[in-house]
């Protein structure tokens, strides 16, 4: 498995409201005033080297710091700072630096043209056509009121559905759908469920009840077989959702509580045309992309804001929403025949991540893979560049806040009143991985390019991300 507790992660980031994650900004950035002078970069290495030597949590596994001075790039403290690590979801950051590069505001939703009665449309990557969690409606209601009679979706070939390395045993969990030229419903399905209630005097019984969306899937939605259900009935991780390996068919786990559960569907060109008609109400057929240059006009439709994807993926770490925005970005690189998550790395590498100290091993947008490497210092060298490029508040608006909407909802925050959070940041983890990159704001005003870099931890990371936060919280107060 490549990640702790899916189930419960998955419940608790179901429960974000999309619009929250959209709309909080970070606070000002007015500070009180520094309790004590800033601390020397020799000070601080004194300090901060023996605890990170002695902390019993950080004792027995790879441990990386690299710090840096957000505004000016001053190196601060570096400990394990030139090693490799397994990145985890922190290499998002990367695919953000790619597609703040090539992007333009608005995403790329499909590119068309239209011949008589006919309108030959295809995709960019975009993942938000029908996505639960990332509104947008721009290529649904393009298509639903198009004049033409027939819509031609014409399949562009795309890096393959799985990137290298990628675990196989968790095509069936909600973080690893399958990556594809033209998402629908964001690859997967949705299952709720409500418990049945037993009758009383005077109150009829209510039935146990399954909704599963696109409905298309529920058909093939069945009650688990009861000696499988016996055998994951004392699994705490256990999904309540099972999908087959090889086609779409699930088997449905007993439970007597109420849940909503997310798991990817296997994608094919007849399965993408079968859900647009249904969803369309549109007669579909398969088409080839043939325009004739001079004759045919084509064009390209706009849809969500970028930064409304950014947000969303970085803040909830979403790894579908990291893996197309790569996608996206192969529109902006070569030629156009192909979505190539490779050739937009290929491009980054050599052209535009030359600055880092350190050149990464990257395979993919979402970090999903254990072949992506990073060092901490290139990471902190990556935040530096995002800090003078980008306009802070809107930086700080795009990643995790502590205290606020994301995956550091519970920590890096003063409860107050009022309320204030001090990291905001991408958190990284895999299992016997736990990494954070981002941006610490000090008593004093100063803000802080951070990598905290944690890999081959045996047990469970409480103990290591307490201690992270612990040492932190101290740094706020001596820089």
């Amino acid at each position: 498995m490549t990640t702790l507790a899916p189930r419960l992660r998955r419940a608790l980031l179901l429960l974000l409201p999309f619009s929250a994650a959209c709309g909080q900004n970070p606070p000002p950035n007015a500070a009180a005033p520094a309790a004590r002078p800033p601390m020397p970069p020799d000070s601080l290495a004194l300090w901060l080297r023996p605890r990170l030597d002695s902390s019993r949590a950080f004792r027995a596994h790879q441990v990386g710091l690299s710090l840096a001075d957000a505004a000016t790039g001053e190196a601060l403290f570096g400990y394990h700072e030139a090693q490799y690590f397994s990145p985890a979801s922190t290499a998002k950051l990367l695919s953000l630096y790619a597609g703040l590069q090539l992007l333009p505001d608005s995403l790329p939703s499909l590119r068309y043209f239209s011949r008589g009665d006919t309108l030959y449309f295809q995709g960019t990557g975009d993942p938000t056509f029908l996505h639960g969690d990332v509104p947008s409606r721009r290529a649904y209601s393009f298509l639903a009121n198009r004049p033409e009679k027939l819509l031609a979706y014409c399949e562009l070939p795309a890096s393959a559905a799985y990137g290298p390395s990628w675990a196989w045993d968790d095509f069936g969990y909600y973080f690893q759908p399958e990556r594809g030229p033209f998402p629908v419903y964001g690859h997967t399905v949705r299952f709720y469920h409500w418990p049945g209630v037993a009758g009383a005097a005077k109150r009829p019984a209510v039935p146990e009840r399954l909704k599963t969306l696109p409905r298309h899937f529920a058909p093939l939605a069945a009650a688990a077989p009861p000696a499988l259900a016996a055998r994951l009935a004392a699994d705490p991780d256990a999904p309540h959702v099972l999908r087959l390996p090889l086609d779409n068919r699930f088997q449905v786990l007993p439970s007597a509580k109420k849940w909503v559960d997310e798991v990817p569907f296997r994608t094919s060109r007849a399965l993408t045309l079968q859900l647009l008609a249904d969803t369309l109400r549109r007669r579909m057929a398969g088409g080839l992309w043939r325009p004739r240059p001079g004759r045919d006009s084509i064009r390209t439709l706009r849809g969500l804001l970028a930064d409304s994807l950014y947000r969303r993926m970085l803040r909830v770490s979403d790894n579908f929403l990291a893996e197309q925005l790569l996608l996206l970005c192969s529109t902006r690189v070569g030629y156009r025949d192909s979505l190539s998550t490779e050739r937009v790395i290929r491009e980054m590498l050599r052209h535009r991540l030359a600055f880092l100290p350190d050149r990464p091993v990257w395979v993919d947008g979402s970090g999903l893979s254990r072949l992506n490497l990073l060092t901490p210092r290139a990471l902190t060298a990556l935040l530096v560049k995002l800090h003078g490029e980008v306009d802070e508040k809107r930086l700080l608006s795009l990643l995790a806040p502590g205290g606020g909407p994301g995956t550091l909802r519970l920590r890096y925050h003063d409860a107050g009143p009022p309320k204030t959070t001090w990291f905001w940041g991408k958190t990284g983890t895999l299992t016997h991985t736990c990494n954070l990159a981002g941006y610490l704001r000090c008593r004093s005003g100063r803000l802080l390019a951070v990598t905290f870099l944690h890999n081959n931890i045996r047990a469970d990371d409480q103990a290591t991300r307490n201690e992270m936060e612990r040492l932190l919280r101290q740094l706020r107060e001596r820089l």
